[in-house]
């Protein structure tokens, strides 16, 4: 927190999940130095982290963050077969973490239980759930339905797809966020245990105007993580009324 903490401000939980594109390590040093304390998990975005030459060293100056590969990625390895290897390779890499999702290859809904069930056995899970075809629509209680089951199956968290621009999933291909099917979402399933990608700036406060500063959001690119901080703590005027003053009205100065 700043020096000057003359502010009654709370953080009040909420993760933050960073996309990754592919920043070098003396990049996510900066990235650290001033937004590290507001960071909890870091995803290197869909196959990055294949054909990065330096892995290693930007994964070294991540150490002491939970790093994911995005599921993209885990879908490429789960069609050619490869998943045994990618387990080594995770190993190798000191993984903690693992994206499992289904928006592009067809995984069979069993078989995709299943292997969120056989990674937890070693890796926190964070499953995925929706399309990334923008033209994709499922029913409410579809998702519900996925989500809950996945949670069963052994899954930590269950993402909600948005992609990297906030263009499926909960979104229409326009941006525009599908507020119904999120509410019903979140009827169903303790928000607790759901990471919102949410890209935008106008995703972001809808989500923490909507579900309060600790809701989980993701996808957040790096140079968004503190206007999303201060998003959470009431400091910009798209939450400063919601979050700060609550019912307060005010005080005179």
């Amino acid at each position: 927190m700043p020096a000057s903490d003359f502010l009654d401000v709370k953080r009040d939980g909420g993760l933050t999940h960073v996309i990754d594109k592919g920043l070098g390590p003396r990049a996510w040093e900066d990235v650290l130095e001033t937004s590290g304390d507001y960071i909890d998990i870091v995803k290197l975005g869909w196959g990055t982290a294949y054909v990065t030459p330096n892995l290693q060293r930007k994964l070294d100056v991540l150490k002491d963050k939970p790093v994911v590969i995005g599921g993209t990625f885990f879908e490429a390895v789960y069609a050619q077969g490869k998943l045994d290897e990618y387990k080594r390779w995770l190993g190798e890499l000191g993984m903690t973490h693992v994206e499992i999702s289904d928006g592009v290859v067809d995984l069979p809904r069993e078989r995709k239980l299943e292997l969120i069930a056989d990674f937890a056995r070693d890796f926190t899970v964070l499953s995925e759930v929706g399309s990334k075809d923008a033209e994709a629509v499922f029913a409410p209680y579809q998702w519900v339905e996925w989500i809950k089951g996945e949670l069963e199956a052994g899954a930590w968290k269950v993402i909600t797809e948005g992609r990297e621009g906030g263009t499926a999933g909960i979104y229409r291909p326009t941006g525009e966020m599908r507020t119904g099917l999120v509410d019903e979402i979140a009827h169903e399933v303790d928000v607790a245990d759901l990471l919102f990608e949410a890209p935008s700036k106008a995703s972001q406060a809808w989500f923490v105007k909507h579900f309060g500063p600790g809701v989980n959001l993701g996808n957040i690119p790096p140079d968004e993580v503190i206007p999303l901080e201060t998003l959470r703590l009431g400091l910009r005027a798209d939450t400063l009324r919601e979050v700060l003053l609550g019912d307060a009205e005010p005080a005179a100065s």
